[in-house]
């Protein structure tokens, strides 16, 4: 299950989906804002928030039910990535958690069972600076997660995302390499 950023379901998200898809894995891309796209974060953000943050968690859920039985590897872009640690960390059935540009709060009462996770993010980033980030490696690893972090220096904040200006094609490709590599071991190809 991949989750778009605050951009909205872009082209970007669809060839990642199809990325994936090629190399033997099931991809569902739900679109959580309805047809919508922006051309600035700052209007996703906007929307995001006139929306709210329930109601696209309420669309997330409704997104993955029918296939959670499965055990999903939930992933997501920026925003799209906060919505799949959500999911994921409420799905006692996740098989993994594959989070690109993106993080978010965890919830005081949560518990995983050693579920794998990465986090692809971009150093510095200053969504996700790294104060935060110690924080949250921390609290992941006391709720049970087992978590890797790969970041890279110089990339942008979506830097997977070839029609905004933060792409770098080099960490991309990185990137790309690396969560295969996770999910073949996940055993979803």
């Amino acid at each position: 299950m991949l989750f778009h950023s605050t951009y909205g379901l872009r082209p970007a998200v669809r060839q990642a989906a199809d990325r994936l898809r090629a190399a033997g894995h099931t991809v569902w891309t739900p679109d959580l804002f309805e047809g919508r796209t922006f051309d600035s974060a700052e209007e996703g953000m906007a929307f995001k928030d006139e929306v709210g943050k329930d109601e696209l968690l309420k669309r997330a859920v409704l997104a993955a039910a029918p296939y959670s039985e499965r055990g999903l590897v939930y992933a997501g872009f920026s925003l799209g990535a906060a919505v799949a640690q959500t999911l994921a960390l409420g799905d006692d059935k996740a098989r993994g958690l594959l989070l690109l540009h993106g993080t978010s709060d965890i919830a005081p009462n949560a518990s995983v069972d050693s579920l794998p996770v990465q986090l692809h993010v971009a150093e510095p980033d200053p969504f996700e600076p790294d104060d935060w980030l110690t924080a949250w490696y921390l609290q992941m690893g006391r709720i049970g997660a087992d978590v890797e972090v790969h970041r890279y220096r110089g990339a942008g904040h979506l830097y997977t995302d070839p029609g905004l200006p933060d792409y770098d094609e080099e960490a991309a490709e990185a990137t790309w390499r690396v969560a295969l590599g996770f999910l073949e071991e996940l055993g979803t190809a």
